[in-house]
């Protein structure tokens, strides 16, 4: 007998990715797929199950298949359909609770895999350069997605003290970005403006959705030889990007505000429902944020087949032109930089 995987958040693009992936998997003799709506895509020959992990029942899923192995991805920052904030934090939180403490009591369960984010570190002024995985954030996030996150790391956590006979691997994703992706900042790059924090240009990372499914598929069964999938672990691609590269790659172009203007304007596009400027949003467009993937490579032994910035670029191509072409934008940056005027000279007829 293969193992029996149960997958939650299969309405979602990246869940029903990851369940025809692991189909192929010859390892892999059942897919339970699980979710409180049916999906509007494919997902091969994995058996359905509409369950709410909110509620108990999600226990007696676990029980009638015999699963073994967990795929926890129903820990999202953006509502389903026309869900709203509520609906998301109680998945998040109570639902993760209901579905450790369905883990809990089963005696088949022996590994889990959560799908977390590096939204647990927060952003703010006083951080570090680079978070590492035992970084203490320097301020806990008091609200929103990256509150949820934090809760549900906890309770993880708690689970793994209560069984630990049961392999467990927490994976922080950075930004997740692709042509099907589907979060508060991507939505923010498909503006055809982007309003920026004046003063500021943050560092941000990206991990590619391909990436994001070959990894859940590599935490989600045996370790290979020399490495350990179980723990935690900071994933994003290599390097950086600062938002105003983003923007010029996007073709973009942004309006400086004001925070507090900015604040205020992000609170109508939310109301207007056009993106979700929440103020976890608006400290990571003004701090940034970088992590360490160090573990990532040398223990849980996978290497991103996508750089941060061939990320952004996949995601940039599949959102096509912006207002400014790229090419003419970075021409025009460089015309400019290599003014007499700028360059500390003094300006010629041709410049002028």
């Amino acid at each position: 007998m293969g193992k029996v995987v149960l997958v939650t958040g299969v309405a979602r693009q990246l869940g029903g990715r990851f369940v025809r992936r692991i189909q192929r998997d010859p390892r892999v003799d059942r897919v339970i797929a699980v979710d409180a709506v049916p999906p509007e895509h494919h997902i091969g020959g994995a058996d359905f199950v509409q369950a709410d992990i909110r509620q108990p029942a999600i226990a007696r899923v676990l029980a009638e298949h015999s699963v073994d192995t967990v795929v926890h991805m129903d820990v999202t920052g953006t509502p389903l359909g026309s869900g709203s904030r509520t609906s998301v934090k109680e998945t998040n939180v109570i639902g993760t609770m209901q579905l450790l403490g369905a883990c809990q009591k089963s005696p088949t369960v022996k590994r889990l895999v959560v799908k977390s984010s590096t939204n647990v570190y927060g952003s703010a002024p006083r951080d570090p350069a680079v978070f590492t995985e035992t970084t203490s954030p320097k301020s806990l996030p008091s609200g929103g997605f990256a509150k949820d996150t934090v809760e549900v790391e906890g309770y993880v956590r708690g689970f793994a003290r209560r069984r630990p006979d049961v392999a467990v691997c927490v994976l922080r994703f950075a930004n997740i970005l692709g042509p099907s992706a589907d979060s508060p900042l991507a939505s923010y790059f498909s503006l055809p403006v982007l309003p920026t924090v004046f003063g500021y240009d943050p560092r941000l990372q990206f991990v590619h959705e391909n990436d994001v499914i070959e990894l859940l598929l590599l935490a989600s069964d045996e370790p290979r030889r020399g490495t350990l999938n179980s723990g935690t672990f900071n994933i994003a691609g290599d390097g950086v990007l600062l938002l105003s590269q983003c923007a010029r790659r996007l073709g973009r172009p942004t309006v400086p505000l004001l925070l507090p203007a900015l604040s205020w304007a992000g609170t109508a596009v939310r109301t207007l429902g056009v993106t979700d400027f929440s103020p976890e949003q608006l400290r990571l467009l003004t701090h940034g944020r970088v992590v360490a993937t160090h573990q990532m490579r040398e223990t849980l032994g996978y290497h991103p087949k996508y750089t941060t910035a061939e990320t952004f670029a996949d995601f940039a191509h599949s959102r096509g032109p912006g207002l400014l072409p790229p090419e003419a934008l970075a021409g025009a940056v460089d015309r400019i930089a290599a003014l007499p005027v700028l360059a500390g000279g003094h300006p010629t007829q041709s410049a002028n």
